[in-house]
């Protein structure tokens, strides 16, 4: 079994060097690291060149756009799992071998996914379900992350690409959830997708020093990526009524203490999510 990591990068190199020190710990050694450079300079060029002989790395250039990138990669992968690990997040040593172990004992599934955690172990980048299980329409919002995502490739060949419409870099509001789009086509064509917290990916939590402001755009932009997908998704009005709602409480509350930028944080989630939703 070989793995194919595509992996798009932007403006970043601290965080890729660590991520390639990191994979070279790795206990399982059968894989390809596919780099999808977006950069306009040459700063990487450096820090692959020092991996070069230590496994395989194959460097590609696209468009802006997380999901652009992505299509790019999946073009030229020659592994039998593929995942998508961002540029800033770095595998546990022992991540590979027991991703290919899971796969080998379980023929009857087609894909993985797991929980991202920070330096401490604490869950990062949204809510994650505590227990295991298959994925289903409606509980995939809380058991994905494109970093966690392994599938076979026969998943890859079915389903295609990324919807270049959603993500960061799109050139389109929908800033989010193409990696929700993803799991959702494979689950519509047959493919069986589970979802264990204990296969755990290391990433920082990259809203925990922003500012209110900051992470109230970015909450924005997300949101309106959820609605967009909700839609394309055919969801129904029972499931977008309870996105909309969710964020109402904790917004009502902020408001009766005072707390008026971040009441105006929930209310933007709901207000995006509709948004989202209606806006075809």
């Amino acid at each position: 079994m070989k793995f194919s990591l595509v992996q798009a990068t932007l403006g970043r190199t601290e965080e890729p060097a660590r991520f390639l020190r990191e994979l070279d710990r790795q206990t399982f050694r059968d894989f390809e690291l596919i780099v999808v450079d977006q950069n306009p300079d040459d700063r990487l060029a450096g820090i692959l060149k020092s991996f070069n002989e230590r496994f395989t790395i194959v460097r590609a250039r696209s468009e802006k756009g997380l999901s652009r990138a992505r299509n790019v990669g999946l073009r030229i992968i020659t592994g039998d799992i593929v995942a998508f690990p961002d540029d800033d997040c770095w595998y546990p040593s022992e991540l590979l071998e027991r991703v290919k172990n899971f796969f080998d004992t379980h023929p009857e599934l087609h894909g993985l996914t797991g929980r991202p955690i920070g330096e401490r172990g604490q869950t990062v980048l949204g809510q994650y379900d505590g227990k295991a299980g298959q994925l289903t329409k409606f509980n995939v919002w809380r058991r994905i992350n494109s970093n966690t995502l392994f599938l076979r490739r026969d998943v890859v060949a079915r389903v295609g690409g990324f919807d270049e419409s959603l993500g960061v870099g799109s050139g389109t509001p929908w800033g989010s959830s193409e990696d929700i789009d993803y799991p959702l086509r494979a689950l519509r064509d047959g493919f069986k997708i589970f979802y264990d917290p204990s296969f755990s990916i290391f990433h920082p939590d990259d809203t925990a020093d922003k500012d209110l402001s900051f992470r109230t755009q970015k909450a924005y932009a997300y949101s309106l990526g959820r609605g967009r997908v909700l839609r394309k998704h055919h969801y129904p009005t029972w499931f977008l009524a309870y996105n909309l709602i969710g964020p109402l409480r904790p917004s009502f509350i902020a408001m009766l203490r005072g707390r008026l930028q971040e009441a105006r944080y929930f209310w933007l989630l709901t207000e995006g999510r509709l948004r989202g939703w209606l806006d075809r």
